[in-house]
């Protein structure tokens, strides 16, 4: 099993988004991220998918999204040179004045922005990637015993220009 990520180009139509997430469904295959806006193109959407799967059933999905007729291109970013990132926000609730002022000098090590924040509690943004957000999570976690409210949107993804992978 191996994390996978596919990019489609699809027509942009009532109902296209809920016919590709069916065919995930009705197969039985669970998408990790799935994230969609329109392009430069208003007639043309952009669908990131993130799933785990193992060779053979990724090159079924790949198949099957080719044959919807709404989908103009898949491209497979599994492999190749990207630029992805991920936005979070975290919640963290009930602090201390020590807290808060640990939480701001953290922002700059962590690269996360404070968005906003009263005396008892801090709303951070951090548009990283997808591990960079998970160890971003454990450390709150580790640090501050009270729930943190989490709320992630999907990855968007994006080829590289250079050969470098970042």
């Amino acid at each position: 099993m191996k994390k996978r990520w596919i990019c489609l180009f699809v027509e942009n139509e009532i109902g296209v988004l809920a016919r590709i997430s069916g065919l995930f469904s009705g197969k039985s295959y669970n998408l990790n991220s799935l994230t969609v806006g329109t392009t430069e193109d208003s007639s043309v959407s952009r669908i990131t998918i993130g799933l785990t799967s193992d060779d053979k059933t990724f090159e079924q999905v790949k198949k099957q999204l080719n044959r919807s007729v709404e989908v103009i291109k898949v491209v497979d970013y599994t492999d190749i040179s990207i630029h992805m990132k991920e936005l979070m926000f975290a919640k963290v609730n009930i602090c201390s004045e020590k807290d808060l002022t640990e939480l701001f000098r953290m922002s700059i090590i962590f690269n996360f922005s404070i968005i906003d924040y009263n005396r008892t509690s801090v709303l951070l943004e951090s548009v990283q990637t997808e591990n960079r957000n998970n160890d971003l999570i454990a450390f709150l976690e580790k640090c501050y015993v009270n729930p943190i409210e989490i709320v992630r949107g999907g990855s968007v993804a994006i080829e590289s220009l250079s050969i470098t992978e970042c």
